[in-house]
C-alpha cells in the first residue's frame, strides 16, 4: 500500500528543510537508487526542494534548475543524484536520443521536474511529489504564498 505525507511549508527554508528530510525518509525506505518526480507550477519551489536534498548531502554550492541543459549532475559522498528539467522538451522521444537511458539504469537518484514531458519513457517514479502554492484562507493578502506538498511513496 502506497504512503502518502502531506504538509505545509511556510517559506523557502521550511521547504528546503522539508527536502532534507524527505531525502533521509527516501534513503530509509528505497534506498541509494530512486526515482523521483516533482510535479507543480512554475515558480511553486520544486528546484528549492531539490536544492534542500542537496543540502541534506552536505551540498553547499549553488542549486539551478537545469531547465536549459535538462540535467545537473551531482556526485557527493559516494552517491549519484541526477537533477533534471523535462520543462523545454517538445517529445518524450527526445530523450532516447541524449543517452539518459544509462542513468535510468543506473545507481542514484534520479530527480524530475516536469515528468510529464517524459511520460511514455520514464518508468514509473518511487517517489511523486506534488508542490503547489498555497494561501491559507485567513492570511492577509500582502502575505507571501506559502507551499502545499504532497509526497507519495509507492508500493515497494
Amino acid at each position: 500500500m502506497s504512503q502518502t505525507v502531506e504538509q505545509i511549508l511556510v517559506d523557502e527554508a521550511a521547504t528546503e528543510a522539508f527536502g532534507q528530510s524527505l531525502l533521509d525518509r527516501i534513503r530509509a525506505q528505497i534506498g541509494p537508487s530512486a526515482l523521483v518526480t516533482l510535479q507543480g507550477d512554475l515558480g511553486a519551489g520544486k528546484t528549492t526542494l531539490v536544492r534542500g536534498i542537496l543540502r541534506g548531502l552536505g551540498f553547499t554550492g549553488a542549486v539551478k534548475s537545469p531547465t536549459y541543459t535538462l540535467l545537473e549532475p551531482y556526485s557527493i559522498d559516494g552517491l549519484d543524484l541526477y537533477h533534471f528539467d523535462l520543462y523545454r522538451l517538445e517529445t518524450a522521444e527526445e530523450l532516447e536520443f541524449v543517452g539518459f537511458e544509462e542513468i535510468l539504469d543506473g545507481p542514484g537518484i534520479k530527480l524530475f521536474e516536469w515528468p510529464q514531458k517524459g511520460e511514455g519513457w520514464l518508468p514509473n517514479a518511487d517517489v511523486s511529489v506534488l508542490i503547489e502554492l498555497y494561501r491559507p484562507p485567513d492570511a492577509e493578502p500582502a502575505a507571501a504564498a506559502q507551499r502545499r506538498v504532497q509526497v507519495v511513496f509507492a508500493d515497494a
